[in-house]
This record gives structure tokens, sequence and C-alpha cells, in this order.
């Protein structure tokens, strides 16, 4: 008997057990269940917005680089030596400054020439008209003509003789200075001779120095330091002496180097001179001849009557000089280069002394007051781009500036390879802030709404029926209510049917929301006489066991709505 006891107590133990944790997991459903009910019976909180009036903007982004709108390759259009250019790159210059000199002496010389050949064919031709009767007038204009032609033909002697002089001058100059050059040299060989007997007489010292130290280091006198210092002044004063040796040596190059310059500059003398000689010559045969055929015309009392036709091609004449002077003088203008506009130098090629030619870029000046800026636009972008939409421009290197410009060109093909179009905006650049080549962040407006009612992309839901949005009122009730969209931005979507300015539509909640639901406000407190307890206010029913469904949380003020 005593062992069934012992044995059932475990058992009732285990039971008691069970039932105690039955009858808790009992009373912990019953409490979730009215914690879910009293969470049904709470009004929603809701973040809410107002509608409100504004531009819908969009835009796009790119980047590009800044060009200089006028960039000019300054270059010569003749062949000439440059002789003047200061300007560098960076300097500013003005339109009609100077920027490049061509040396203009060869083309003066023929503009005089050619001057010269239009004073005598009017003269010829002035004195063809002078006369009416055809035999004196002809007589009279070779005799003139033949007059001219004689000096003429002086001029040119008396240059040639001038020349003469000239030459000689100068190449007996470079004898003069040969010359120089030979008696520096016998100078320096001089200088290199005494150097040597000096050399001589220091190694001669050294060597008897050196036979007195050895002597006494024989004799025990000295130490053989001192017999090493007087060997090595003698190697001193050797090394001396040959180096006196090579100087003379270098001297007597340079004497015979001079020697031969002054033997050619002496024969380029004679060849100057019988070069010159010879021109003076052919000068003087020329004023023979011409003083010969003014004694002819002089003498010619009988020509053929061709008064008329003569007049006609001495007429051509001159305006063939004319047109010949003319082309000369335009020639001798384009030896001075000045800058088409106003800009800064950005290239310089060639300096002083070179030798400019024909399309050879001397300078690159490019005009920066207004730059522009290149960038490169989907095809989408560029059928809502128009000329004279205004674009907003960032620099990486100008942080912190913005600068605002207006679209000036459109390109209206696509690149073949990007199928981009270029798109150009012009910038005001006075300041000199902006640099071509600079890398620029560029916004252009491609579409504006005015007046638009506008809400954030959030508020907007999709239904069954289209889009829609939660319009909260006076009392706090949620309304669904249809809406059209429209265009939209970053910021806010666009609202055409539906939606007055200024009414609260619910951006975020935690779950979805019945039409005439009552909600509240993010921020506010719940209101007086919602019919709820501080305790269900938190989500948690008060008694857990006494009997009390989840129906009674419902109370008057809960909107009308009925657990769900």
């Amino acid at each position: 008997m005593k062992r069934w006891i012992i044995a059932l107590i475990p058992l009732l133990v285990l039971g008691w057990l069970i039932n105690g944790r039955l009858q808790e997991k009992r009373a912990e459903a019953r409490m979730a269940s009215e914690q879910r009910q009293a969470r049904r019976q709470m009004m929603p909180v809701v973040s809410l917005a107002p509608a409100q009036v504004r531009d819908i903007v969009r835009s796009f982004e790119g980047v590009g680089s800044v060009e200089a709108p006028l960039s000019v390759k300054v270059s010569s259009q003749i062949t000439g030596r440059i002789t003047f250019i200061q300007v560098r790159e960076g300097d500013p210059v003005r339109q009609g400054q100077v920027l490049v000199r061509i040396d203009p002496s060869e083309l003066r010389a023929q503009v005089a020439q050619r001057r010269a050949a239009v004073a005598e064919a009017k003269h010829r031709l002035a004195q063809a008209a002078e006369n009416e009767a055809p035999t004196e007038v002809s007589v009279t204009a070779d005799i003139r003509q033949q007059e001219a032609a004689l000096a003429s033909a002086q001029a040119r002697a008396a240059q040639a003789e001038q020349h003469l002089d000239a030459e000689v001058a100068a190449a007996k100059a470079a004898v003069t200075e040969a010359e120089g050059r030979v008696e520096s040299a016998m100078a320096s060989m001089a200088n290199a001779e005494a150097a040597i007997r000096s050399a001589q007489a220091n190694l001669d010292n050294a060597r008897a120095a050196f036979k007195r130290v050895n002597d006494l280091y024989q004799q025990g006198y000295v130490a053989a330091q001192d017999v090493d210092n007087a060997r090595t002044q003698v190697s001193v004063q050797e090394a001396a002496l040959d180096a006196a040796r090579g100087q003379l040596k270098a001297a007597i190059a340079a004497r015979d180097s001079a020697i031969a310059q002054k033997q050619a500059a002496e024969k380029r003398v004679e060849i100057t001179r019988t070069r010159c000689t010879a021109d003076v010559q052919a000068a003087r045969a020329q004023v023979s001849q011409a003083r010969a055929a003014l004694e002819f015309a002089r003498a010619n009392t009988a020509r053929k009557p061709a008064y008329q036709r003569n007049l006609s091609a001495l007429q051509a004449a001159v305006d063939a000089a004319q047109a010949s002077l003319e082309n000369a003088e335009a020639m001798l203008a384009h030896t001075v280069i000045t800058s088409p506009i106003d800009g800064f130098v950005t290239a310089r090629n060639l300096d002083p002394g070179a030798v400019a030619t024909p399309g050879q870029q001397i300078l690159a000046v490019q005009a920066m007051n207004q730059v522009w800026v290149t960038i490169s636009v989907p095809e989408e972008v560029h059928r809502q781009v128009r000329k004279g939409d205004t674009a907003t421009v960032s620099f990486d290197a100008l942080p912190g500036k913005s600068f605002t410009g207006k679209v000036t060109q459109i390109n209206a093909a696509a690149d073949p390879v990007s199928r981009q179009f270029a798109i150009r905006i012009t910038l005001d650049n006075r300041d000199n802030l902006l640099k071509p080549g600079m890398f620029a962040r560029v916004t252009l407006v491609t579409e504006r709404v005015p007046n638009a009612v506008v809400v954030p992309p959030e508020a907007v839901q999709t239904g069954k029926n289209g889009p829609f949005v939660v319009v909260v009122d006076a009392e706090n009730i949620a309304r669904h209510r249809p809406v059209v969209t429209g265009a939209s931005d970053n910021q806010g979507l666009e609202i055409r049917e539906g939606l007055q300015p200024g009414e609260r539509i619910v951006v975020m909640t935690a779950r979805p929301l019945k039409d005439g639901q009552a909600v509240r406000p993010a921020g506010e407190g719940s209101k007086q006489g919602a019919g709820k307890r501080p305790d269900e206010e938190r989500g948690a029913p008060r008694q857990s066991g006494s009997g009390q469904g989840p129906a009674s949380a419902a109370g008057p003020g809960s909107g009308g709505q009925r657990p769900e």
C-alpha cells in the first residue's frame, strides 16, 4: 500500500505541473488576442504633407569642356625673316595690335623700283600725248624716252660705283679684322714662348735642387721625404713645361688659322673688286648705249605715223606698271602682321630670326571675352532644348561658383559614333576666369510646368482604377481620392486633377488605410474622448483573465470602425 502511494506522488506532481503550464499558455494566448484586438482598434499614425503649388522643373546634367569661340592662327602671307615678336603665351592682345614684323628691305626696294617704273611709264604716256603731229610727237617722245633711259642708266652706273666702294670697304674691313686676329695669335705665341722659357727655368732649378738634396741624402744629412719632395717638384715643373709647349702649339694653330682667314679675306677683296668693277663697267656701257640711242633719236626725223597705237600701248604699260606697284605695296603691307581680334596668345611657334613662309603658323590668338561650353546630349534631350534656353554651369576648378549662360548652338546632326548631339552654351568671361580646355558641369532645364499642384512621389498609390491619394480632412478622416498625374521632377509629382492646393495627403503609414478610417497625424497626441483606456492606447489589455473580449475595446471615439 505504501509503495503504491509512493509511486502515485510523482504522477500527481507531474500532472499538477502540466496543468499549471497549460493555464499559463491559455493566459498568454488570451493576452495576445486582447493585444491584437487593441492594436486593431487603435487609430493608425500617419505622416502628412500638404499639396503645394510650384513649378515642376526637369533638367539634364552633362559634362563638357570650355572652348574659345574665335581661335585665329596668325601666319605670314609672304616669305621673309622675322624681325619682331614680343608677345608670348598668355599675353593679352587687342585688335589691330602689331604682333609680328617681317624684314621689309627687299620689298621696299621692289616698291621703289616699281614706283619708278610707273613714273617712267606715265612720263612716256605724257610725252606721247603732248604732241599731236605724229612725226614731231614720235621724234620728241623717242628723244625723251632715250633721255629717260640715259638718266636711268647713269643712275644705275652711279649706284654700281657706290656699291663697288661699299663692297670693297666691307671686304677690306674683313681683311683688317683678320689681321687683328693674326696679331692676337702672334701675341699669344709670344706669351706661350715666354711661358716655355719660364717653365724651363723652373724645371732646371727644380732639377738642381733635386740633385743637391739627393747628394745630401747620400751623405745622410736629409731625410728620404725631402728627396721625394724634390723629385715631385721636378715632375711638376716638367708638366708645366709640357703645358706651356701645348699653349704654344695652340697659339701657332690660331696664328695659322688667322693667316688663312686673312688670305681668304684678301682674296674676297680682289674678287669683290673684280665683280663690282665689272658691274660698273657694264653700267657705264649701258650709259654709252643709252647715249648713243639718244643721239640716234635726235638724229631721226622721220617716223611712221603710229601715234594712236603708241598711245594705247603706253597707256597699257602705265596700267601694268600701276598694278605691279599696287601688288608690291600690298606685299610690303604684309610685312606688318596685326591681331585680327581681341584675345590672348595661346601658342608661339617661331622666334625672331626665323624665316616665315606663307601658311606657316607663327602665333595663335583666342578670343575669351565670351567662351563656349560644349556638351553632348542624347536624342530625347536634343528635342527638348531650344536656342536661348538658360543653362547653369559649374567648374571643379572654381568650387562654390556657378555661371549662367544661354544655349547658342545646337548641332542638327548627331555624332555617328556616340549618336549624341553637340550643344554649345555661351558664357560671359569678362573676368577671365574661364580658360579653354577646362572641365565643366552643365545643367539644362528641359521641361518646366508652371504653377503645378505637386505632392511627394510616395504619396501617390496605384489601385485597380488607377492612381489615387489618401486625403485627410480636418477631422482626421482618411479618404481615397482618384487623381490624374502629370509631369514629375526629383522632388515631386504633378496632380492635374483630383486635388486642391493645401489639402493634406498621407505620405507614410504603417499599414494600408481604408476609406473613411480615422487616423492620427504624426506628432499629435490621441484625441480626448476617443473611448480608449491608456493601457489600450499602448496596445496592452488591462486584465488578462477577466473574460472581457477584444470587441469591448471599441468605443464611441474609434471613428466608427469595426475591429478587424
